[in-house]
């Protein structure tokens, strides 16, 4: 590292942190004043959502691998905040660059808040404003330790604006673009999929893996009904999330026929699944706004949802997790409708890596 290269600690931990990192890690490679040096917590540690992704999507291996995974969110995020703040201390960095919503995102930013390194948040500003999901308290508190609030739509700096955060403020636009702009074409030379049986649109891609559907019984029994039905209509492939299974064994639930489960997915095989569905059932942030991207209707099996821009543009529909009608409903206007589609700029022109690294550059980046 030459005398005038400043260290930027970046703290991931979970899937949709990895394919992000991608698109940021590649734009600061070779940077003349910003050495990156990746932080892996751990929270994902399963090779199907941990190391695939760093294989497909050239991320450089992590300089640290903390092992932090298992427990309550107060155990992994003490734990993780322990240990990050021990690399700080070790690294002695000139900035710590956090991502999205998980315990690692808050873990990475208390850390660096604390010791006073400064705290670049990638998709600050994003609201579901139900304080009962833990990454909507991940990412409010990591806001208001933020030194630089790096957002992906003008919704996420009005939401900052409301609650007083003016200071540092950036629309940058959405890194998930980015990824999803250098990825859809290729997917379908490079994924497994293309040989398989799946027409194209001939099919509905699903996903569950948040706690608060998982964990309820009556929740994951309705979600699995309303898939049951759809797989009258048409197949459903369901890669499935380790703890969504784990949760079906101990509900003694089954998989209704015609629902082909099957394990996590790399994201270049995700990516040809989401571009080829003819809808999506998910309750996962990423994928209803790579949904979006990929010009896929998409039904979020939540009451709320931090992308508001999917729902306002018609391509996402809020479906009640408990009532399986109501899913199924959803998901036939969603293939039956045709509404007026918004631009996907609202995400930006993919060039949000880009953006990032001059705001980095200019806060740490410059001896």
């Amino acid at each position: 590292m030459s005398v005038a290269t400043r260290k930027l600690i970046t703290v991931v931990g979970a899937r949709p942190q990895f394919i992000k990192a991608s698109a940021l890690s590649r734009a600061l490679r070779g940077h003349s004043r910003i050495e990156e040096r990746l932080v892996h917590t751990g929270q994902h540690y399963d090779a199907d959502m941990s190391a695939v992704f760093f294989e497909e999507l050239d991320i450089p291996e992590p300089a640290r691998h903390l092992g932090v995974s298992g427990g309550t969110h107060g155990e992994q995020t003490g734990r993780m905040l322990e240990q990050v703040e021990r690399v700080l201390l070790e690294e002695k960095p000139a900035g710590v660059l956090v991502y999205g919503d998980t315990n690692s995102t808050l873990a990475g930013a208390l850390a660096a808040a604390k010791l006073h390194v400064p705290v670049f948040h990638v998709e600050a500003g994003l609201r579901s404003f139900n304080r009962k999901m833990p990454e909507e308290v991940n990412r409010v508190l990591t806001d208001h330790v933020a030194t630089a609030l790096l957002c992906p739509t003008r919704t996420a700096v009005e939401n900052l604006a409301n609650e007083g955060i003016r200071d540092e403020v950036h629309l940058v636009g959405d890194v998930m673009y980015d990824v999803t702009l250098g990825i859809a074409e290729s997917a379908d030379t490079r994924s497994k999929f293309r040989t398989s049986n799946l027409g194209d649109r001939q099919f509905v891609l699903a996903t569950m893996h948040r706690a608060e559907n998982t964990d309820d019984p009556t929740r994951l029994r309705a979600v699995l009904a309303a898939l049951g039905v759809i797989a009258r209509r048409l197949p459903v492939v369901f890669p499935m999330h380790p703890r969504t299974r784990e949760r079906m064994a101990r509900a003694e639930l089954e998989l209704p026929g015609g629902v082909e489960a099957m394990a996590p997915l790399g994201f270049v095989d995700m990516a040809w699944l989401e571009r080829h569905a003819a809808a999506i059932v998910t309750d996962s942030g990423g994928v209803q706004k790579e949904a979006y991207f990929h010009r896929t209707p998409c039904v979020t099996i939540r009451t709320e949802s931090e992308w508001v821009e999917t729902i306002e543009a018609g391509w996402n529909r809020l479906a009640d997790p408990r009532d399986a009608d109501a899913i199924v409903a959803a998901l036939d206007l969603s293939l039956g409708t045709s509404v007026e589609r918004r631009d996907i700029h609202d995400y930006g022109e993919g060039d949000a890596a880009a953006r990032i690294v001059d705001v980095v550059d200019r806060i740490i980046g410059r001896p």
